[in-house]
């Protein structure tokens, strides 16, 4: 059946299948920890939370605390970590049972002092150490100064210890990586022999869940893979993107040889041309960058330039010797154009893209 709209499908299946393809690539005392920051990664997080507890996931991981407090809300009861939270919502991470990540003197100070003003006994902390991407975390020199402030309190208990890879994907990084690799079980061992109890610890991403077997630790965080994305061609074959994303053509124009087309008048046809309008811009998060033909749309499965500047609501599109008409589908990107090579050819990332699309495109869940 034709869309009528613009809509972003996605198949519950393929998820299931990524999940399952990267779990069975740590061994099964390994933890797996789902990130379902961005509207998992925009898509449908709640969908998305319910499905990966359903297939047993152990932990979920999100970017701010209003991301956990919309899963709780939703029933969601497996652990939850804020990767990123800030002092002023300590009160609702504590009201929702969300786990904070810890990753300054100043966020453990104010954490410190929310969860005794709450009476809160052995509350979970994961602390975030910096081992080289130099982003958020706490140097290794700071862990004497953790351990301290630790045993000044028993409001807290560390449920984690964990880095972020900074390029875990990259070949030529492998040394880089291995530095990483070494300075977090130095100072993660150090911290677990100060506690006498061992946390969990988990420092690899999708990239570093494939290529570094020796990384996994007790638990691992998976988040562009889930998605069908792994970072490589050889992996992007064996999973299965879970976002298509369709629309319809809204018109036809027949424009002749010296004619423009759109704001700026940013195409010129050099000869008769048939081009057609889409409902969709960059306001529904397929951005400026991707006009003036620099990437492509698949029309009846025959790729059709975007041209000249990405409206707000609008894109146009080149369909000369293409066999379509008005109402049409047209797929932007799915399970065989897929999202990265739609991105590449903008010189951007499928990160970028999938993350971007906006709130306002119709999501249809496919179970």
């Amino acid at each position: 059946m034709k869309p009528s709209e613009t809509l972003l499908e996605i198949d519950l299946k393929a998820l299931e299948h990524n999940y399952r393809f990267l779990a069975a690539k740590v061994k099964e005392n390994v933890k797996k920890m789902a990130v379902i920051k961005a509207f998992a990664y925009g898509s449908d997080s709640v969908t998305l939370a319910k499905k990966l507890e359903a297939l047993g996931v152990d932990y979920f991981a999100v970017a701010y605390t209003q991301e956990g407090i919309d899963l709780r809300e939703d029933g969601i009861t497996q652990p939850i970590l804020v990767l990123h939270p800030q002092s002023t919502h300590f009160q609702e991470i504590i009201d929702h049972c969300l786990i904070p990540s810890i990753y300054s003197e100043f966020v453990l100070n104010h954490f410190i002092t929310s969860a005794e003003e709450n009476q809160q006994h052995d509350y979970p902390i994961h602390l975030k150490l910096n081992t080289g991407l130099n982003r958020l975390g706490f140097d290794p020199e700071e862990a004497p100064m953790i351990l301290e402030k630790l045993k000044q309190t028993s409001s807290t208990k560390v449920d984690g210890i964990f880095s972020h890879f900074a390029a875990s994907e990259d070949p030529k990084e492998k040394e880089f990586t291995q530095h990483q690799m070494d300075t977090f079980k130095k100072v993660s061992e150090k911290i677990i022999a100060h506690l006498g109890y061992a946390p969990l610890r988990h420092l690899c991403n999708t990239s570093g869940i494939l290529n570094y077997p020796e990384a996994h630790f007790d638990m691992v965080r998976t988040g562009i893979g889930l998605y069908g994305y792994g970072n490589s061609k050889e992996i992007d074959q064996q999973l299965i993107p879970i976002g298509t994303l369709k629309t319809i053509i809204s018109q036809i124009h027949h424009i002749k040889k010296g004619e423009s087309v759109g704001y700026n008048r940013m195409f010129k046809a050099t000869k008769d041309t048939k081009i057609a309008t889409l409902p969709l811009g960059h306001a529904d998060g397929i951005n400026r960058i991707y006009g003036k033909q620099k990437t492509h749309v698949s029309v009846n499965k025959h790729l059709a330039p975007i041209i000249g500047n990405v409206c707000m609501d609008m894109i146009m599109i080149d369909i000369s010797g293409i066999d379509c008409e008005e109402g049409d589908e047209v797929i932007l990107f799915g399970k065989e154009k897929s999202a990265e090579d739609f991105a590449h050819n903008a010189g951007t990332i499928s990160y970028e893209l999938i993350t971007s699309i906006s709130q306002r495109v119709k999501r249809k869940i496919i179970p």
